[in-house]
Order: C-alpha cells, then sequence, then structure tokens
C-alpha cells in the first residue's frame, strides 16, 4: 500500500503501540538501518523484526521486575538496541531516561540518584566504565548493567552486568507475551515517557519531563507542517543523539510516518554514511552546516579566478531564483528557470552529490544560531535548509519554516494550537500541548519556569514580525551589559565571525567591560596552510602556543575579523581577542552536550588571558 494512503487512514498512535500496529499492517517493510562494522554493509530490519525483538525485550524487563512508571537508563551512542529499548520501555509502561555517550561518571550518578534509576543499559566500553564505576561506589542505587555490544571487557568482579544479546535470550524463553499485552494495554497518553536531562549552561542538571501526549503532539503539528512533502521513498539519516530531543523527536516522528531510519553509529563516519545513504531528510545543528559551508568555500577558492566568477554568478542567479520567487510561492520569469536548471545540472548537483545531499528535501536545522550568508548559500543552491527553533522543553520544535513564504531571519511560523507571547522584557512565553509539566524533582524551579498563568519561560528573547514568524535575538542569560551600557547580544556576533573559514569557534567577552573582546579558537587545518604562506615552518602541537603569538598571525585575524565586523555598530566590535591553542570541549566542561557554550566556565578557565585584554 502506498504511504499516504496508509497515513491518511491512521491515527497518531501511543508510542507503546506504533510498532505492534506497523507490524501487524507491513511487517516486511523495513523501518530502520545501521551499518555492521563486520562488513561495513548496512543492514535492514523491518518492522516485524523490530516488534519481535521489543517483545522478547520486554519479556526480560518484567522478569527483572521493571514497574510501571519506573525510570530506567540509556546511556549509549546511536545504536538500534536504543530504539528497541526504549520503544520495549514504553510498552511496560515505564520511563525511559537517556543519558549522554559522553557522560561522566558524577553525572551518571547524579542522574541515577536522581531519577531513582534501577537498570541501566549501556553501549560501548566508555559508557560500561563509567557505570560500572557508578555502581562500585555503592551509593546510586544501580542495580543491573545490561551491555549492547558484546566486545566490551567486564571488570572482574562484576557480577551486575549482562551482555544485551543474553538478557533478550532470557526474554525470548519466558511465556510473558500475555503480560506484555497486558501492560501495553494500560498505557495513557497522560504518563510520563521520557525524563531528559539538560546539561545546561549554568547549575546542576535539570530532568525535563515529556509525557507520551506531548510525542503525539508534536506529530500532529508536523504533520500539518510535513506531511504533504513526504512519499514512500523518504530516508530520514540519524546523526544527532538520541538522547537529543530534536533528533530523538524527529526520529520518532519519521517512524511515526513510515519514513526509514538509517542510524549513523559514528559520529566521525558522518560523511562517508552521507554519500552511501544519501538522505532526503536529516535533522542537524548549525555546526554541522558551518563545516559543510566552510569546505564548500575552500573548493572554490582553490578555482581559477575565472571559474570562480562562474560559480558566483551561479550562486546569485540561484539565490534569485529559490528566494526571489520559488520562496515566495511566484513563477520564475522563463530565462531565469532556464538559466537556474542549466546551473543545477552542471554545477548545484554536482556540488550537492559531492556531500551527499542531492536528494535532500527537508534539513531542519536548530539547537543554534545559523548565520544568514549560510542559509541563503544553501538554499540558493537547491540544499533545502529548515531552520527553526524549539526546545527539550517543548519537545522539540516551537516554530520552523514552512515550505513557501517563510521570512529569512525568522526561525519561522509557529506549530499550530501553541499559545505565545512576549513579556515585558522580551521573553517567549509558550503554552501548549508540547509543553513539559515540569522539571523533575525541582519545586523550586518549576514555580520559576512558569508564569502564575501556566506560560512556560523559555528564557530566550525574540518578536514577532508582520508576518507572524518568530525572530530570535538573544538568550536572555547570554545578554550583557558593557561598563558603558551598551547592551551585547554575544551569538549575533559569534555567528558572524564563525562564517569565516579561519575561526573555528569564538566566545565573546564584554559584561561590565569597558569594550568588548573574544575568545577565538583557530581552525587548525587552515592555519597550518596560512603558516606555510607566511613561512612559519613546523606548525605541531607542541609549538602552536607560540604560533599563535607571532606577530604575523595575529595580524592577520585583526584583519579578517575587521573585514567581518565591518557592518557592526561600533559598540559590538571586537576590540582585542586572544588565539586559543585548543578548542573548547564537552570533556573541559566548556560545552554541554549539545554543543552550548557554559560562558561562566570558559571565562573562568581563561580568566588570566581574558584580564590581560583589559590592562
Amino acid at each position: 500500500m502506498h504511504i499516504k494512503s496508509i497515513l491518511y487512514q491512521m491515527n497518531i498512535y501511543h508510542p507503546s503501540r506504533l510498532v505492534p500496529e506497523y507490524a501487524a499492517r507491513c511487517g516486511d517493510r523495513i523501518a530502520m538501518r545501521y551499518r555492521d562494522y563486520t562488513d561495513g554493509r548496512w543492514k535492514g530490519i523491518s518492522w516485524k523484526e523490530l516488534n519481535d525483538r521489543i517483545d522478547h525485550l520486554c519479556a526480560a524487563l518484567l522478569n527483572f521486575g521493571i514497574k510501571e512508571q519506573e525510570k530506567v537508563g540509556i546511556f549509549s551512542q546511536n545504536m538500534p538496541e536504543c530504539i528497541v529499548s526504549e520503544f520495549s520501555i514504553f510498552s511496560l509502561r515505564a520511563v525511559s531516561v537517556p543519558m549522554y555517550a559522553t557522560s561522566t561518571t558524577s553525572q551518571i550518578e547524579y542522574i541515577v540518584a536522581d531519577a531513582g534509576i534501577r537498570m541501566i543499559f549501556v553501549g560501548e566500553q566508555y559508557q560500561y566504565d563509567r557505570a560500572f564505576e557508578a555502581v562500585s561506589h555503592g551509593e546510586c542505587g544501580l542495580k543491573q548493567i545490561v551491555i549492547f555490544d558484546t566486545n566490551v571487557r567486564l571488570q572482574k568482579n562484576d557480577d551486575q552486568s549482562i551482555y544485551f544479546k543474553d538478557f533478550v535470550h532470557k526474554g525470548m524463553l519466558l511465556n510473558l507475551q500475555d503480560s506484555v499485552e497486558a501492560k501495553r494495554s494500560k498505557c495513557r497518553d497522560e504518563d510520563l515517557a521520557n525524563i531528559l536531562y539538560t546539561s545546561g549552561t549554568t547549575g546542576e542538571p535539570k530532568g525535563v519531563q515529556l509525557l507520551h501526549s506531548n510525542y503525539q503532539e508534536i506529530i500532529r503539528v508536523m504533520d500539518i507542517k510535513l506531511l504533504h512533502l513526504f512519499d514512500k521513498n523518504e530516508v530520514s539519516m540519524c546523526f544527532l543523539p538520541l538522547t537529543y530531543i530534536f533528533e530523538k523527536a524527529w526520529s520518532l516522528y519519521s517512524l511515526s510516518r513510515l519514513i526509514r531510519v538509517d542510524i549513523n553509529l559514528k559520529p566521525l563516519d558522518i560523511q562517508r554514511s552521507l554519500k552511501e545513504v544519501r538522505p532526503t531528510i536529516m535533522c542537524n545543528v548549525p555546526r554541522f552546516w558551518e563545516k559543510v559551508y566552510s569546505g564548500i568555500m575552500e573548493k572554490i577558492e582553490a578555482m581559477p579566478a575565472l571559474a570562480q566568477k562562474w560559480v558566483s554568478h551561479a550562486v546569485k542567479l540561484g539565490k534569485r531564483y529559490n528566494l526571489d520567487y520559488v520562496r515566495l510561492d511566484l513563477k520564475p520569469p522563463f530565462w531565469l528557470s532556464l538559466r537556474y536548471n542549466l546551473y543545477r545540472v552542471s554545477l548545484f548537483t554536482i556540488l550537492k552529490k559531492a556531500v551527499g545531499l542531492e536528494n535532500g528535501k527537508l534539513f531542519p536545522v536548530s539547537g543554534a544560531k545559523l548565520s544568514d550568508d549560510i542559509l541563503i548559500f544553501m538554499r540558493s543552491v537547491g540544499i533545502p535548509i529548515c531552520y527553526g527553533y524549539g526546545l527539550t522543553e517543548t519537545t522539540a520544535t516551537v516554530a520552523s519554516f514552512d515550505e513557501k513564504h517563510f521570512s529569512l531571519g525568522s526561525v519561522g511560523s509557529f506549530i499550530d494550537k501553541l499559545q505565545v507571547r512576549i513579556d515585558d522584557n522580551g521573553e517567549i512565553l509558550l503554552k501548549g500541548e508540547t509543553i513539559t509539566p515540569g522539571y523533575y524533582n525541582k519545586p523550586e524551579i518549576n514555580a520559576k519556569a512558569f508564569t502564575e498563568d501556566g506560560f512556560f519561560r523559555t528564557g530566550d528573547m525574540g518578536y514577532i514580525n508582520k508576518e507572524g514568524h518568530l525572530v530570535l535575538t538573544e538568550r536572555l542569560k547570554d545578554l550583557f551589559k558593557t561598563s558603558n551600557g551598551k547592551y551585547i547580544a554575544p551569538q549575533s556576533i559569534e555567528a558572524v565571525l564563525c562564517n569565516d573559514k579561519y575561526i573555528d569557534m569564538v566566545a565573546v567577552i564584554g559584561d561590565q567591560r569597558k569594550f568588548v573582546s573574544a575568545l577565538i579558537v583557530p581552525a587548525y587545518e587552515e592555519l597550518k596552510s596560512l603558516a606555510e604562506k607566511l613561512g612559519i615552518p613546523d606548525l605541531d602541537a607542541d609549538k602552536l602556543e607560540d604560533v599563535l603569538k607571532d606577530e604575523r598571525i595575529y595580524a592577520f585575524f585583526e584583519n579578517r575579523i575587521r573585514m567581518l565586523q565591518k557592518n557592526m555598530a561600533g559598540y559590538e566590535q571586537i576590540r582585542r581577542f586572544v588565539l586559543l591553542p585548543k578548542p573548547f570541549s564537552v570533556a573541559d566542561g566548556e560545552l554541554t552536550n549539545t554543543l552550548k557554550m557554559k560562558r561562566n566556565v570558559i571565562a573562568d578557565h581563561y580568566k588570566d588571558e581574558i584580564e590581560k585584554m583589559y590592562l
């Protein structure tokens, strides 16, 4: 049966019943794929096979004694077993608590203790080691570790761990199908589905509670925006961590609409995976598109001058075609269409094929500010980036571009039936069926997070433009004031500077200071090429710090920054900066797991460098 004929006949299923329904209706259809690293090939899992795996795991979980609404941890990088485990937890009316694969032992201990977790699924060696260390401390309450990867080496004194395949095998031997179905039949929309711990840019983690009804509502509203775009051949690339609400909600939506989900297991393999899968859909963060843009620009700059002019002309024409006409649902003039199609065949399609994006129908992007230059370029060459805005607390999407009539500079139109209010200080307030009921075990924080009439305080500032689209201005807690009384929105400045191929990361400084400064992480590969051009030999890790202090390198970056910020107000412009020898990282506590900067941590780590800029 054609996918759309199925979709328009069905309801939006409770997540616990989604897989059994599709297993019965189209069991042989492939639900998801993953790369098997034993032979490098992509292996498919049908809806029937997925359903069988879930039922077997459910039996094993029941045998262990998992209770209704009990919290079960999943601590792993992206793997098919993560999806199997979560649907199994849902089926038993229990609660899934995902944890980022890079989490530390102390973070795991905090989450396990806060949520009262007895059982945790882990992925590979790193996750097992952290979980076992937490168990060894004897205070967190963990009783069972279930390990996905059979290559994990167990500790000699470990009597609390079992490999996933052995755990599931126990379930296969048990005749508990009636008990599983009985549990599934008791699942309710208002049941707690997930607790998603946000690492946050300040303070201890907060557990965002999401109900099954939150997920059902996000599926309904995304149908309104997107369902008409899809057919039976869609493929969604799962690249972001499934712990991240953006990927979690997107992959659930894709599966709920019979869109095959291909799981990229190792982040460093994404370029290879894109070229092998050539997805039609993929959600991602601005950082990914910054890298794609930088790579394309590097190739263009390496072309002869005449070829560069040809590409520049093609992109300008593409912008006129896609943004001045197609975006506004206007018919392009005949000669514009003719020239655009020539460039599409001779340049744009070749460019997209080089990175595996030529089949793209929709590439949602959110999580941070996306440069207008990057958005316009991608849209001009026919890469359908769909900019949006959302939070864990809003079950991902709050607003996103529509297929037509989206406003450049905005994050698009609001989802259906969401109540929106802009507070007196410019904060965006939200109320609706996709909003969290609150943070787990945090009554005092919940009291501050919601207004008296039930609106959630997002912490983001913005306004609604004349088209009714949301425009973000700054994260409320990131906004700062210089000692001269000028308000600075650091994310906007950082986004402009990160357009440059020589700049990888930027942290803008200036709270209660005389002027704005910056900590800049250079793009080290580009820096190496620059050093060679300037006659600076032997650039390696040992000498990097000395090279960054070289007057020629500093002058080069000074000139680049001057050009990049020429359209900024004088008080916004960076007056001084420091080039850093290593990037900000999750491991050092400078970035959250979703790669947002922890500004207070960065400021503390580089307090000496910052003070020197203001001497």
